[in-house]
Parts: structure tokens; sequence; C-alpha cells
């Protein structure tokens, strides 16, 4: 029975393999300790994807970028083109007037057709004006480009439903912009009459007569439905008074669309307003002037 050890007596401990021992644990310690590099991981390689897919994104962000483009070109070509149907010369005012007219009047001959074209001797020259044609301008617009309607705006009305001023818009909210924008201190003065609101929404046409009959007015903004139907049907919107008629033409709406560029606003105003007989004999007599806004 042994009471040591199992190591032989003449058992000799070698100490460089105790040294070698130690330092195999140390540097394991240290190889535990330290965080494991991008070298050493065996990371599972990266899924590459074909050329064809990268070309096809690259492609269809090209073709967004030049739709967003051509929108905002098609954006700015149709405000010019409207200002440019407003500031062009009465001449070719009366050439695009014309134009628009043959579809409103497509039945008439062409001898017939001159008897309501409208003359350009009734179109205003408004090309001096360099800026915009919109509300927050319109003020400015008229006692610069327009001083005669000006200073008839700022004198009281002698008769009742007897403007000085027809505007003629395409929409009742529309109406009610322009309504403001004519209420303003600058063109009415102390003692400019009021402004009348014309169109069919909310307002029964026995109304608007009434109103009329009863009221001086220095200007009226309507639609053409509504201004078509007291011109021609009732008496009780006068033209004694009347010097100027103001087209919308380069306002647009949510679809784009002008005042005469749906067909059937465009013939009201053509036939029922302009086409108006006392509308047509003023025009052609000189004493109403057609302003394109």
């Amino acid at each position: 029975m042994y009471h040591g050890d199992d190591l032989d007596d003449n058992f000799v401990v070698d100490n460089n393999l105790t040294a070698l021992s130690e330092n195999e644990d140390n540097e394991f310690a240290l190889l535990s300790d330290q965080e494991p590099s991008d070298d050493s991981l065996d990371a599972s390689p990266l899924v590459s994807l074909p050329p064809s897919f990268n070309e096809k994104k690259r492609k269809r962000r090209a073709k967004e970028k030049d739709r967003r483009a051509k929108r905002r070109k098609l954006q700015g070509d149709s405000e010019s083109i409207e200002l440019s149907i407003a500031n062009q010369s009465p001449h070719d005012s009366s050439i695009y007037l014309s134009s628009l007219q043959e579809k409103s009047f497509s039945k008439l001959s062409s001898l017939e057709l001159e008897d309501v074209i409208i003359p350009e001797i009734a179109i205003a020259d408004t090309s001096i004006w360099p800026n915009l044609r919109t509300l927050d301008n319109l003020v400015d617009f008229i006692m610069k480009v327009l001083p005669t309607l000006h200073t008839r705006l700022g004198q009281k009305s002698k008769n009742n439903g007897s403007p000085t001023l027809l505007f003629v818009a395409g929409a009742a909210l529309r109406v009610v912009d322009i309504t403001r924008a004519l209420k303003d201190k600058r063109l009415r003065g102390e003692k400019g009459g009021e402004v009348a609101k014309l169109f069919a929404k909310h307002f029964k046409l026995s109304e608007h007569v009434a109103y009329l009959k009863r009221t001086k007015i220095g200007a009226a903004v309507g639609t053409p439905g509504r201004i078509g139907k007291l011109l021609c049907d009732t008496d009780a919107l006068s033209v004694s008074a009347l010097s100027h008629i103001i087209l919308d033409v380069t306002h647009r709406d949510a679809k784009k669309r002008n005042l005469l560029d749906i067909t059937e606003t465009r013939d009201e105003v053509f036939r029922s307003v302009l086409g108006a007989p006392q509308i047509l004999r003023g025009m052609k007599d000189g004493k109403i002037k057609l302003v394109l806004f």
C-alpha cells in the first residue's frame, strides 16, 4: 500500500515543460478575450445582383425623372400659352376668338357668322401689361391698363342693375374670389357701387332679378350661364352703363381647363353673353370693350 503520490521517487520536474504549458494557457486566455476580427470570421458570401437588375432600376429612375421634367415643362408651357393669348394684340386676339366662335356657331354659314364675329375694334389692347394676370395683380392691372374703367368703378351708379363692368368666370368659387378682389377700395373709392355675384349655385334667377332691380352696382361678376339668362331672359341686368367685359381666360381649374376650354361654357360665353343683341351692338358701336385677363 502506497502512502504518497504515484510519482516515482526518482522523478524530476522538467522546468521547460512547465513553462511551455503555462505559455499555452496564457495564449489561450488571450485569444478568448479578444474580439474576433472580420478576417477571422467565416462570413457567408454576399449575394450579387445580376447586372440586368441594376440596369433596369437605373432606367426606371431615368424615366421617372424625364416624366417629372415633362410635367414641369407642360405646366410652364400652359401658363405661357395662356399669358400669350391674353397678352397678344387686338388683331391676333380677334383671330383667336373668331376661331372659337366658329366652333360655337358651327351651323351658321360664313355670311351669318360674320354678323356675330367680335370686331377687332372692340378688343382692348392690354399688351403693355408685363406681369402675370392673377387676382393678386387685378387691381393694379385695372388701374394701369384700363384707366377709364378704374375711373368709372369709383363713380356712383346712376341706375339700378347697370354695371360698368361685367366679369365672366367659369365657376362659382372663382366668381367669389374675383368679387372679393374687385371690392378693393382702390377701385371703388367711397362712391363706387356694389359688386354683384351672379351664379346659379345657391341663388334662384328670380332672386338675382329682384336684387339687381333694387341695387346700384358698379360691377357684376358671374358665370356665363347666369349672366346670359339675365341678359337674354330678363330686363334686370342693364347695359346702359356698360363699358368693359372681362373674360377670365388665363385662370385654369383643377382639371387645367380655362373658361373657353369647356364646350358648354364656351358656347354660353359666345351665344348668350357676347352674342346677346345689346352686347354685340355695344361692341360694334365701340361703346363696350372686351378684355382678356
